[in-house]
């Protein structure tokens, strides 16, 4: 597949380190604490058959810029950093794809710059806190996994954390979010390695109690995709169909056989409806 190109731009909000790869329309993926190198990233991946895609690493992420301010870390300053970089890649729009936390910061994005977006992809995400009334929900005390992904979640922001734990943690987090656990191997069979910002992650915890913007998403006038795998236990279909209700120019897909990877547990799937919500929106 290929390394990843790596950046570090300079814009008006300070440096930060970017990553590209793919060539066709610019789209943006970036992740609220996930931090990416050359090797890339597996959603991010799913774009560039036919987008130049610009992997970012926010804040306090990598090689990126710190966070002077503590209110730097925030989901509304983040977006404000990603207008930074569009306008200094010289670009007048382009679209974003977001998996997770990455889908919450498209939602913020388009509720207040759907003007900078052609088309946005919102994939296992929520427009609102997702654990308290949800038990569906691996982060909600009453889900019964939710102590050991809380014990995981600790040990992975260890700065000292040995390589091979590291990984072993990773691979058995991640099997609590796949429909089929036992097809890990054959999905995540690229060399990519990433690490996870734990200033990002501990901000992310403390702002995600408040985080609710269920009545601005009438504001988002992009086109707008939603994915959600039926069995995601990150953030559960509910939220998905709330996002589509509410998001006027929107369309929900459902995979059936996903948790909270359909880009991978269902990836020809995936890859196919991407490619035809493209082709709508070049001809809208």
């Amino acid at each position: 597949m290929g390394t990843w190109k790596q950046e570090l731009l300079v814009t008006k909000r300070g440096t930060f380190e970017i990553f590209t790869k793919g060539t066709g329309t610019p789209l943006c993926v970036t992740h609220l604490y996930s931090e990416f190198n050359e090797t890339g990233d597996y959603f991010a991946d799913s774009f560039t058959d036919g987008h130049t895609v610009y992997l970012i690493n926010l804040r306090e992420a990598g090689n990126s810029e710190k966070a002077h301010e503590s209110y730097q870390l925030s989901m509304l300053e983040t977006i404000f950093d990603l207008e930074a970089i569009r306008e200094a890649l010289g670009l007048r729009k382009w679209n974003f794809a977001g998996h997770s936390t990455g889908g919450m910061l498209g939602i913020m994005y388009g509720i207040y710059f759907s003007d900078s977006i052609d088309a946005l992809i919102i994939v296992g995400a929520a427009a609102r806190e997702y654990a308290t009334f949800s038990s569906n929900c691996i982060y909600n005390p009453d889900h019964p996994q939710f102590t050991r992904m809380q014990e995981m979640i600790e040990i992975l922001k260890l700065s000292d954390l040995d390589a091979v734990k590291r990984k072993n943690i990773s691979v058995e987090r991640t099997k609590l979010s796949l429909y089929q656990p036992n097809r890990y191997d054959e999905m995540f069979d690229k060399e990519i390695h990433k690490k996870m910002s734990a200033t990002r992650m501990n901000f992310f915890n403390r702002e995600l109690s408040l985080f609710d913007v269920t009545r601005k998403l009438e504001l988002i006038t992009a086109r707008t995709l939603i994915i959600c795998g039926k069995h995601d236990v990150q953030c559960p279909l509910e939220y998905s169909i709330e996002m589509n209700e509410l998001i006027p120019n929107s369309n929900l897909l459902i995979f059936h056989e996903s948790n909270h990877y359909p880009f991978l547990e269902e990836k020809d799937l995936f890859s196919i409806e991407i490619d035809k919500f493209f082709r709508e929106v070049r001809n809208k």
